[in-house]
Formats: C-alpha cells, structure tokens, sequence
C-alpha cells in the first residue's frame, strides 16, 4: 500500500486527469481491477474495458476530493462532481488496494439534499461541510 502522502497524490492526479488524460487517468489500477456502480448494476472486469468506455465518455467532467479516509488496503473517497458545469453531486468511492494500485472499486453517486428543519436541535454544527466549491 502506497504511504498517506503518496496516496493522496496519486489520488488527486487520478481526478485530476480523469476526462482529460485517460492514461494518466487509469495508471492508478491493475490491469485486472474490476470496476462497479451498485446503482445501476453495473461490473466492468480488467482496466481496458472500463478505460475504453471512460475514454468516450459523453460529458466533461470535474472533480472535488471533500475527504479521503483510509484502513490498511481499503481507501473511501468522498468526491463532488460535476457533469457538463451541472449542480455537483456527491460520490462516493470504495477501493481496495493491491500493493499501489486499485484492484477493486466501486462508485456511487447522487444528489444532495437540505437538511431538514426539524433535525436542527440535535445537530452538532450545521457548518460542519462547506458548500460546493463554485463550477
């Protein structure tokens, strides 16, 4: 597993390049990483098959790292995105690492919500997450 620092680098460089630079991009997975969205049932198997689609990929994309928390070989990523300069959505990104690599990852993506009225006595700091950062 790749030290904090290395890590956080080869993290912010995968976003960094993903939608502009598909080799740099995907130099972060094995060539056998599987790659999965639960939300729509999806299972891509080996780095060709799921570069090849990411590569035609329709829209631009933009990416924001809010906080990445990790244990031995297991990284959660908590990410905003942006399609086409749309209203960000939340990600979240589960990965296990082989060695310094991805070998195993899975992405979920959705809206984001107000925070209902009526939870405000219990909440602990309703600051505690900045707003998106701007497109």
């Amino acid at each position: 597993m790749l030290s904090e620092p290395d890590l956080l680098v080869a993290l912010e460089r995968h976003w960094d390049y993903e939608g502009k630079d598909y080799d740099i991009s995907h130099e972060i997975y094995h060539d056998d990483a599987v790659l999965e969205f639960p939300q729509s049932g999806e299972r891509f198997e080996g780095l060709k098959n799921f570069k090849e689609w990411r590569s035609q990929y329709p829209a631009k994309l933009r990416f924001h790292i809010r906080r990445i928390t990790h244990r031995d070989d297991f990284v959660v990523a908590e990410n905003l995105i942006s399609y086409n300069g749309d209203p960000w959505m939340y990600t979240v990104n589960l990965m296990e690492f082989r060695d310094d690599k991805i070998a195993h990852e899975r992405i979920y993506i959705m809206d984001g919500w107000p925070a209902a009225d009526w939870r405000s006595p219990w909440r602990a700091d309703t600051n505690a997450d900045p707003p998106a950062p701007p497109l």
